[in-house]
């Protein structure tokens, strides 16, 4: 199992050629058959960023296990992307086979966070 947030991982991918403490990281998550990206499409993402998010789902794809958390819908991802034909074949792989579990809007955090203060 691999854990890791989107920023990371965006960071992770676009120094892989330039330290060797991405390479490593990035072996370790090829390698693994779970795979879990939290904060998925948090914040908006340039076309580098993109292109290199998609070479890592293409790679993973029916490979390993991948479990993605988000605040957004894959509809608005789109918007974070700016590249519709990018996005498609994104999604075309991560929702292919998939099962998705739909949480209510309320942030799990904050209502830890209402327990502790009430």
């Amino acid at each position: 199992m691999y854990f890791v947030t989107m920023g990371e991982l965006i960071q992770l991918l676009k120094t892989e050629e330039f330290t060797r403490k991405s390479k490593i990281q990035l072996m370790r998550l090829r390698a693994s058959d779970l795979i879990i990206i939290d904060d998925v499409m948090y914040m908006t993402m340039d076309q580098c960023e993109a292109t290199v998010f998609f070479q890592l789902i293409h790679q993973l794809y029916e490979q390993s296990s991948l479990i993605l958390t988000s605040n957004r819908s894959p509809e608005e991802w789109t918007e974070l992307v700016g590249n519709q034909g990018m996005m498609t074949a994104i999604l075309d792989r991560l929702l292919h086979r998939v099962e998705a579990i739909h949480m209510n809007n309320e942030s799990h955090r904050l209502e830890h966070q209402q327990k502790i203060f009430n």
